[in-house]
């Protein structure tokens, strides 16, 4: 299960996040932290999206992950310090010729074209994205143009999303073997997840995610199709995930790696 915490450094208030395990390993990425007097350890890992989670055993007490947090605290604080500057250099779109957008992993350039030949649309050519504008959409301000841009934009990501998603999610199912119809789905976007499952099973999906590379695409989907078995981030959760996907940590790492890029607007 998951419980939260927090504590201070100075004047910042950290929120955490508590995920117990019944076994907890460490990556090279973590930072293992080994109470001498119990034989129990904390993970504790900072996130790209800020996130501070601490992995813990079942029988692990909330003082004793608290006070493995504080003697982190200045390397916490100092994590989140630099991810905030990340996030700082990553500048809001301005839809205009020159910027990079993401499909599928791969990076594209944004050209827009205003041509009387071609209706307006959206279209992937050689490395670039395409948006051909009406002849007359030259003569408007240009941040008229750049909204209609966006819209086109985003529809564009919407629609690929759909039809992404759709052949993903029908590869996948066979290995979700619990799932016994075909569950619905909607894309919908959000600002700081990729997926969600419901109560009923019915999942939704960042339209945004189909910015990643196909196999961040699949961790996503198997990740909402285990909580159609168990709802829950339970030790049996992440046991079915890793069953369905065993590499889910390196995928998600790179996930999460690029997350402030795929969702930037």
């Amino acid at each position: 299960m998951i419980d939260t915490g927090v504590f201070y450094y100075g004047q910042d208030k950290i929120n955490y996040e508590v995920v117990r395990k019944e076994a907890v390993g460490k990556s090279k990425n973590d930072t293992l932290i080994t109470e001498k007097s119990k034989p129990r350890k904390v993970v504790i890992k900072v996130h790209p999206d800020q996130r501070v989670v601490a992995t813990a055993p079942n029988d692990a007490s909330d003082a004793i992950i608290h006070d493995a947090m504080m003697k982190r605290a200045r390397w916490i604080w100092q994590s989140l310090q630099d991810f905030a500057k990340q996030q700082d250099h990553v500048l809001p779109k301005r839809y205009v010729s020159g910027e990079t957008q993401f499909y599928l992993g791969r990076r594209y350039v944004l050209k827009v074209i205003t041509d009387s030949q071609n209706e307006p649309s959206v279209k992937l050519s050689r490395g670039q994205l395409n948006v051909f504008l009406q002849e007359s959409d030259a003569q408007i301000d240009q941040k008229i143009q750049a909204e209609k841009v966006k819209i086109m934009v985003d529809k564009w990501y919407q629609n690929r999303a759909k039809t992404v998603f759709s052949a993903r999610l029908k590869t996948l199912l066979p290995k979700a073997s619990w799932v016994k119809n075909d569950p619905l789905y909607k894309v919908l976007i959000m600002q700081k997840q990729w997926g969600s499952c419901s109560t009923k099973g019915n999942l939704i999906l960042n339209p945004h995610l189909v910015k990643a590379p196909k196999e961040c695409i699949d961790y996503v989907i198997l990740h909402e199709l285990c909580h159609i078995a168990e709802y829950n981030h339970s030790e049996r959760f992440w046991r079915l995930l890793t069953q369905v996907m065993p590499n889910w940590k390196e995928v998600k790492a790179k996930l999460d790696g690029m997350a402030e890029l795929y969702l930037n607007e």
